[in-house]
């Protein structure tokens, strides 16, 4: 029987460990009031962003799965200075949204709904038609914890709010990259609002979590 016990505990600590994991927010960030953006020194090393190998993939949660895509980067600078980052800018494309787990009628329907083409869903995700881009543009340069953390005005839906994330970042001669790590933000704080039960009740099990996750790929060369 004391065996019986110790086992149930065990299976019981087990399960508990599991859910708690697969509920953690991977380096979720606090958005707070936009800061003042960092301009280039006169010395820095300017760098051009190339679209072609810079995205954005995100994942967005519900009950029931998962859904995952890619946004593209269309323009943007970043400015070095010793050789460490400095300063920059970045403008999003939302016009490239793509989902990246579906295929057919279903890619295509989830891709305009978060477009906001269709009648009465254009605000429902990005209304892509009234804000074409986002944009982030960084506010400071910190280490915390042996990272490089990228602090940052993040503006979407004509809000625009400080949200900060780890990243690696690498200068190779006339190329400079940076990686985030994956990172959490509330979407309902930049106004996209379907399916949230914290904004909208009697969702049952219908709802789709608040939080997005996003991981920044971003290759520049030099101007």
């Amino acid at each position: 029987m004391k065996t019986n016990v110790l086992s149930l505990f065990a299976i019981g600590a087990f399960l508990s460990i599991a859910v708690s994991c697969k509920g953690e927010k991977k380096n979720e960030t606090e958005a707070t009031a936009a800061e003042e953006v960092i301009e280039a020194p006169a010395a820095a090393v300017v760098y051009n962003v190339v679209p072609a190998q810079s995205s954005i993939s995100w994942t967005g949660k519900k009950p029931t799965g998962e859904h995952t895509g890619t946004i593209a980067l269309a323009k943007g600078t970043v400015e070095t200075k010793d050789g460490g980052l400095e300063s920059g800018s970045f403008t999003i494309d939302m016009g490239t949204i793509t989902v990246t787990d579906l295929e057919g009628d279903e890619k295509a329907s989830l891709e305009g709904h978060l477009k906001g083409q269709g009648e009465n869903k254009e605000d429902h995700f990005f209304n892509v038609a009234k804000f074409p881009t986002a944009q982030f543009q960084i506010t400071g340069i910190t280490e915390e914890n042996g990272k490089t953390m990228v602090e940052g005005n993040l503006t979407m839906k004509g809000t625009e709010k400080n949200i900060s994330f780890p990243a690696t970042v690498n200068v190779n001669g006339d190329t400079i990259t940076l990686e985030s790590e994956v990172f959490t933000i509330d979407r309902t704080i930049w106004g996209v609002n379907y399916g949230s039960k914290s904004v909208f009740e009697n969702l049952g099990d219908k709802f789709i979590n608040d939080d997005i996750e996003l991981k920044v790929s971003l290759q520049a060369s030099k101007a």
